[in-house]
């Protein structure tokens, strides 16, 4: 892994419980992370606030909107205790909420804005760190992940026991049909197997029962099926 994902390898992911669905507004169906999880990465990876990770408030304003209401903004820079106890350059958050919002009741104010719009700038710049980024790129691959998809792709599909019996049930009665001639068994399913194409010619199909696919199995045991209990009057 490189050194310079070190970190985002080791924050990325976020746990169920920190974790909860949007509903409702323009960003409904994506996810919020709880503020409380990124304050305790941060922490854990590099120390109590104001000894291993703290941060400046830069500039915080209110914002006129429109029908009266107003919008609240605040900056930050972020710094964080870097392997040789330095502190780091900083990282810019910016974050915002409504500081007065029209309701139905009429405008309600929100005395809590600048708290917020400061969380949310903390967020801002603990994403750009990696914490919690599975969930803005779930996608993303890991060295980990790609190596078992890797592995999955390599590994051929696991048959179920029904498709396995058809296969074997087919063989069984193309052998006996053919007097157990292999050769002329293979010419009989590739007969039963024989479709035409867009241009209307035909094309010869499997001589191998297990070179049928799934999605062939059903219709070519019920073809193979009917012919040989046509071939022994009607008995298995």
């Amino acid at each position: 892994m490189s050194d310079n994902l070190k970190l985002w390898e080791q924050v990325r992911a976020v746990p169920s419980e920190a974790k909860k669905p949007i509903k409702g507004g323009r960003i409904s169906g994506a996810t919020d992370i709880n503020p409380m999880w990124r304050i305790k990465i941060l922490t854990e990876m590099f120390g109590k606030c104001g000894e291993g990770w703290k941060y400046e408030v830069l500039d915080k304003q209110i914002v006129d909107a429109f029908d009266g209401q107003k919008a609240c903004f605040v900056d930050i820079m972020l710094y964080y205790r870097t392997e040789t106890g330095e502190w780091s350059e900083g990282v810019f958050g910016t974050g915002g909420n409504m500081f007065v919002v029209k309701e139905s009741r009429g405008l309600y104010i929100n005395d809590e804005c600048y708290k917020m719009s400061l969380t949310d700038a903390i967020s801002v710049s603990a994403k750009a760190l990696g914490i919690g980024a599975d969930v803005y790129f779930e996608k993303d691959k890991t060295k980990y992940s790609q190596r078992e998809e890797e592995n999955q792709k390599s590994k051929p599909k696991e048959e179920n026991q029904a498709s396995k019996d058809l296969r074997r049930e087919i063989n069984n009665m193309l052998m006996k049909m053919a007097n157990n001639d292999p050769k002329k068994a293979g010419e009989m399913l590739a007969l039963y197997t024989t479709f035409t194409n867009k241009d209307g010619k035909e094309i010869k199909g499997k001589s191998d029962p297990s070179k049928l696919s799934e999605k062939a199995l059903q219709p070519t045991y019920g073809k193979i099926k009917a012919e040989y209990l046509a071939f022994t009057g009607g008995t298995k």
